[in-house]
């Protein structure tokens, strides 16, 4: 990976955190400040919580990557210490998905007449446990890698015994 690459990518990275924790903090303020331009009705705190849980989601995913993009450029990503970064994101995707379908079932009761909305947002909860398993894939090709790493360097051990 090149610098330039791992610059950009780190500036992405930064720049999604700085939105999330400002989404955050308008939420939080908005819930204790009392300034709830709804009057604090219950589904519109149910779906500040629920923002709030997700960019959290969002923050461990955008660590996780970050961390990985660091052993990238060091050279160490072949190890089993990615493994917990990857699962991280794994995990971070999963709760995404959970959090997007209790938001349909909050949305649910008022879609009635356009029950198409909520069977809309359900598949797109499904398609976000489709990336979490995409990313399951790539932890399974990282395995292999690891594998082939510890594998080569085994036999490089033996053959620097033999020589």
């Amino acid at each position: 990976m090149g610098k330039l690459t791992v610059r950009a990518l780190r500036v992405v990275l930064v720049v999604v955190l700085v939105g999330t924790v400002s989404v955050q903090a308008g939420m939080v303020w908005a819930l204790v400040s009392g300034s709830d331009p709804e009057d604090g009705s219950l589904p519109l705190t149910a779906f500040r919580v629920i923002t709030i849980l997700g960019m959290v989601s969002v923050q461990v995913a955008l660590v996780c990557v970050w961390r990985l993009v660091t052993m990238v450029r060091r050279g160490t990503v072949f190890s089993h210490v990615a493994f917990r970064y990857v699962d991280g994101i794994i995990g971070a995707i999963v709760a995404i998905a959970l959090l997007w379908f209790t938001v349909t079932v909050i949305n649910a009761p008022g879609q009635r007449d356009d029950p198409g909305v909520s069977v809309i947002m359900g598949g797109i909860g499904v398609a976000i446990l489709g990336v979490a398993l995409i990313v399951l894939v790539l932890r399974m090709l990282l395995a292999q890698a690891v594998a082939r790493e510890v594998e080569a360097a085994q036999m490089q051990a033996e053959l620097d015994e033999v020589i």
